[in-house]
């Protein structure tokens, strides 16, 4: 037996029953306030509008703090236009507040639902196993701790000695240039003026730059004056 085509569901029907009172009562609100003629229809849409905007952005992105506000915003203007439509507001006096608000309430709207479609939607990245580092190859210390420590153990001592590195060769010491006695008394000369200026005797350094000469040959004048 073939299902019908089309089944009436008892949770529709009552959708279809609350959003029309729903929209009468927005309705009757925004006429009371002063918006008359097609305004008043065009508040109740609106409201409508951003509660399903909300909504939308609650179960495609999830739980964020701008759709659940925008949300409450809409549903908080959709349930207290039922109470106050429901006799505890004479519609024939409506205080300024609720003018006020129903007059902002175009910017409002207009507000939310241009960050609701706007913003972008902040994804958590999930962790997954295919992501994961493929684990490297296993450390080599394992195999090295049974292998042989070195090739050079099994060998003879013959191929040992052999094998050792040949020592370098240390270069002679670089003996002292020849010190002319000319230079030697005109360094002596440049020393003393030096002590008797500074009370303190010249060092090598200041020496061979008063004297133009070589580290080696400045070294080697300090040291006959000394």
């Amino acid at each position: 037996m073939a299902r019908p085509a089309l089944r009436v569901d008892a949770v529709l029907v009552q959708a279809v029953i609350a959003g029309a009172l729903s929209f009468a009562h927005l309705h009757d609100l925004a006429a009371a306030a002063g918006q008359d003629g097609w305004k008043a229809w065009a508040y109740p849409i609106s409201v409508d509008l951003l509660l399903v905007a909300a909504w939308r952005r609650l179960r495609t992105d999830g739980p964020t703090r701008l759709a659940w506000c925008w949300f409450v915003i809409a549903l908080v203007a959709s349930l207290g236009a039922n109470v106050a439509t429901a006799g505890l507001l004479d519609l024939h006096t409506v205080p300024a507040w609720l003018r006020i608000l129903v007059a902002a309430w175009p910017a409002l709207a207009f507000l939310g639902g241009t960050l609701l479609a706007h913003t972008p939607a902040h994804v958590e990245p999930e962790a997954r196993a295919d992501t994961d580092p493929a684990p490297g190859p296993p450390a080599a210390e394992d195999d090295q701790e049974h292998a042989p420590a070195s090739g050079a153990d099994t060998r003879e001592p013959a191929a040992l000695i052999a094998s050792e590195p040949e020592p370098v060769p240390v270069p002679p010491a670089v003996s002292a240039p020849p010190v002319p006695a000319a230079l030697v008394d005109h360094a002596r000369k440049v020393a003393d003026d030096h002590e008797q200026r500074t009370g303190t005797p010249i060092d090598s350094d200041t020496l061979r730059a008063r004297l133009g000469v070589p580290p080696q040959l400045a070294d080697a004048i300090a040291a006959r004056l000394t």
